[in-house]
């Protein structure tokens, strides 16, 4: 890897500013936040006595009323705020293994000692708080100014004019945004560029198939002023065109040249398109930008919608549509709904969950042509021969990632597209990096296998480690996969990888729709979803990121004291 060369004044500015934060540090008592003083006011209250807890167990206690989590860990007591950056779930509900609490819901992890973020998704860190253990008594002291904070965010530097070294994040995704955001609390003080093509900064795109109708400013992962508060740029409506690696410059759509010194390639996937006659009447519509979901929602209100593909996104416009549209039809090439990832059963359940609320399915069937009127759609002809009527027809068969623009380069990609790194998020050309749904990537879990995974989370992981890397402090992507997927307001919780499983078990009933599932290939579990069974999956996931492996045996003994539930 070649080094990066900062001018001198730079270098100096970056230690000043790194000394600057370890003697703010060196300065704070365990769990105080930074520009909190003894002098300062502080409600302080009573919240148990010393032998209530014993180490590895958590209580969400009050002060003032502020709701903390008080966690015993090693003999010592510390206390966080109790509620998930994320989507503020109770982190009282979630797994406490060691130093970290995971989130019971999305899997999003804190250190207890210092709040701080370690696995996503969120982006924010908790508050922590001054505890004080006097006469078998535990005290929890919190700042007025704080009370009422429930995240924070990390510390970070901003750009230094005069510095001319430049990253450039091609892409608007989470992969961009957690990747920016780690070089600014890593002291960076260089030039940072975020391009996206869609309209607006990074969004929160999961929900897009879970609540289509959302304001714009609802769904920003940071709002505006964040991006100028700590010197980053971000141009929307743009995309590279190509990438020139000799010359270390990427060429954009609006024909504009921006040269770099290193470059994080985190473009994502873009919905695969119908490949059959009529895929381009009106009506047929793809969902991928913001601007998508909202058209959807629109033209679905009192219409006939039928959905073609019955995976994670087929699934969540057809849950979200099914009190909405006028009918709702799901096409599917397999069995059931999830059959391949998540297997028959659960693929059955949540069928008829749909179906209950008169969603029709048509699976093991294909399309072969979607029929229209001048030149709106009208039906979906299926290859049984059975005609749907449609008025909106949603595609949802799986995506492509965006990696086109590297044809000519000499940047390795695999053949399904997806753009190959390392551990480190390196691709095969120096100061080139990639990250999230573009990428294929050597899996921990299943011994370095190099792997292609769609998943937020692990898109947020890979920002942050290729930050790290670009900044020399060597640091591997060790991350278990986490996933979930919301149907008719209950989500089902994935961990792990599970391609190649060869055999299911099940811990409670599948058909009452309470169960752990553990996904298992020789001999040993591979992966684990739930549904009313938390925080199973949560613990399972940070289990599995702390080295521990189980086997079949395991799963399938009626004592999952293994599992600490």
């Amino acid at each position: 890897m070649t080094h990066v060369t900062l001018p001198r004044n730079s270098l100096k500015l970056i230690v000043s500013s790194l000394t600057g934060v370890r003697s703010k540090k060196t300065g704070m008592s365990h769990g105080q936040e930074p520009g909190e003083g003894a002098d300062q006011d502080v409600v302080t209250g009573l919240v148990c006595q010393e032998a209530d807890l014993k180490d590895g167990q958590m209580k969400e206690v009050k002060v003032g009323d502020q709701e903390v989590l008080l966690v015993r860990t090693q003999g010592q007591y510390s206390a966080v705020g109790s509620r998930c950056s994320h989507y503020n779930a109770p982190l009282i509900k979630g797994a406490l293994v060691g130093d970290r609490v995971r989130c019971p819901f999305h899997g999003a992890c804190f250190n207890v000692r210092t709040g701080d973020i370690e696995e996503y998704p969120g982006l924010d860190s908790l508050p922590s708080y001054k505890v004080k253990v006097e006469d078998g008594k535990v005290y929890v002291s919190i700042n007025k100014n704080s009370l009422k904070l429930t995240k924070r965010v990390k510390e970070m530097c901003s750009m230094v004019p005069g510095i001319k070294h430049t990253i450039l994040l091609i892409g608007g995704g989470p992969a961009s945004l957690v990747c920016a955001e780690t070089l600014r609390q890593n002291c960076y003080q260089g030039r940072i560029i975020m391009v996206t093509k869609d309209n607006i900064p990074p969004f929160d795109k999961p929900k897009l198939s879970k609540a289509m109708n959302v304001d714009s400013s609802s769904i920003l992962l940071r709002p505006s002023d964040f991006y100028q508060q700590y010197g980053i740029e971000v141009w929307t409506q743009k995309e590279a065109v190509s990438v020139d690696t000799a010359d270390k410059a990427v060429k954009l759509s609006d024909g504009t040249l921006q040269h770099y010194d290193q470059l994080l390639i985190s473009t994502g996937c873009r919905a695969r398109p119908l490949d059959c006659p009529g895929w381009d009447l009106k009506g047929v519509t793809l969902l991928q930008r913001y601007e998508d979901a909202k058209e959807i929602h629109n033209a679905c209100l009192g219409q006939k919608a039928v959905v073609i593909g019955a995976s994670f996104i087929g699934m969540e416009v057809a849950s979200y549509l099914s009190d909405k549209a006028a009918s709702v039809a799901v096409v599917g090439p397999s069995r059931y709904p999830f059959e391949k990832s998540l297997g028959p059963e659960i693929g059955k359940m949540s069928m008829q969950m749909l179906e209950e609320q008169n969603v029709k399915f048509c699976m093991n069937e294909r399309v072969t042509e979607i029929q229209g009127e001048k030149g709106k759609v009208k039906g979906v002809l299926l290859k049984s021969g059975r005609v749907l009527e449609a008025d909106v027809v949603i595609v949802g068969i799986g995506v492509i990632p965006n990696s086109d623009f590297l044809l000519g380069s000499e940047l390795e990609v695999n053949s399904g597209k997806a753009v190959i790194v390392d551990k480190f998020m390196r691709t095969n050309i120096p100061d080139i990096f990639s990250a999230g749904d573009v990428t294929s990537f050597p899996l921990s879990i299943r011994g370095d296998q190099r792997v292609n995974v769609g998943h937020w989370q692990m898109s947020q992981a890979q920002g942050r480690v290729a930050a790290l890397n670009m900044l020399k402090k060597q640091t591997k992507c060790e991350s278990v996969p986490f996933f979930w997927t919301v149907l008719l307001g209950k989500s089902i919780r994935y961990t792990g990888y599970g391609e190649g499983y060869t055999e299911i078990i099940f811990k409670g009933k599948v058909e009452e729709r309470k169960f752990l599932a553990f996904y298992i290939k020789d001999d040993e579990v591979v992966a684990a979803a739930s549904l009313m069974f938390d925080p199973a999956v949560a613990r399972l996931a940070e289990l599995m990121a702390t080295g521990h492996v189980f086997t079949k045996a395991q799963a399938q003994a009626d004592n999952l004291s293994w599992l600490q539930m």
